[in-house]
């Protein structure tokens, strides 16, 4: 499941929807609310319709046991990682993830381009202790960053990665580039790819994930 940033729409992510396909993966690409295609503004009910979407995904499937992995970028990413548990997901991929804090600042200041209800969002993102959800996280986490972040400092990523508990998650920061670089270049996509594929292949064995490809930093 591929969930977007801020501002952006599922037509941006189609390229990593067409290549999870090369790969034998089922992928699903849908607007949050407040962007695209979807109606009313983004709530307090973000979690519920990405775990939703889950739940749509795994009945397209006839497999209600079906292991998903969430890829996200920036507000999405931070939403991926939230979202694990409740969709009980078997891999996370998080790219550029916003904090909770940057995303509620943002609405504050105006500088989110999307429709919003900034009470009902902000009670949402309060109650996200992202630091305490990849700390109790137990599936494999891919997290990606460009030191030429401008948006969301790498630091923060950093930080995330300090408290991952599985020996299958990883981090990768790649030199320079920017908040955007890292979604469409496609030897990163192609390496979380091969990082989900692997995941899941240990999801259904089981629970023995395997490490996968990717070295940590």
């Amino acid at each position: 499941m591929v969930l977007h940033g801020a501002g952006s729409c599922k037509e941006n992510h189609h390229d990593y929807a067409r290549a999870a396909t090369a790969f034998g993966l089922a992928a699903i690409v849908f607007d949050q609310r407040g962007h695209g295609a979807s109606l009313g503004p983004m709530d307090d009910r973000a979690l519920e319709d990405i775990a939703m979407i889950a739940a749509a995904l795994r009945s397209a499937l006839r497999d209600e046991r079906a292991p998903i992995a969430l890829r996200g970028s920036s507000m999405g990413g931070c939403l991926a990682i939230a979202a694990a548990a409740p969709c009980r997901a078997g891999a996370v991929v998080a790219i550029c993830p916003a904090s909770p804090e940057g995303l509620a600042r943002g609405v504050r200041t105006g500088a989110m381009s999307f429709a919003v209800d900034p009470a009902a969002f902000d009670r949402l993102l309060a109650n996200i202790d992202l630091e305490g959800v990849v700390r109790s996280l137990e599936v494999p986490l891919l997290l990606l960053h460009a030191e030429g972040d401008e948006q969301v400092p790498v630091a923060h990523t950093r930080r995330l990665a300090a408290r991952m508990q599985s020996g299958a998650s990883r981090l990768v920061i790649v030199p320079d580039g920017h908040h955007r670089s890292i979604q469409h270049d496609e030897q990163l996509q192609t390496q979380s790819l091969q990082f989900i594929v692997q995941s899941l292949a240990g999801a259904l064995a089981g629970g023995s994930l395997g490490k996968g490809s990717l070295g940590k930093e």
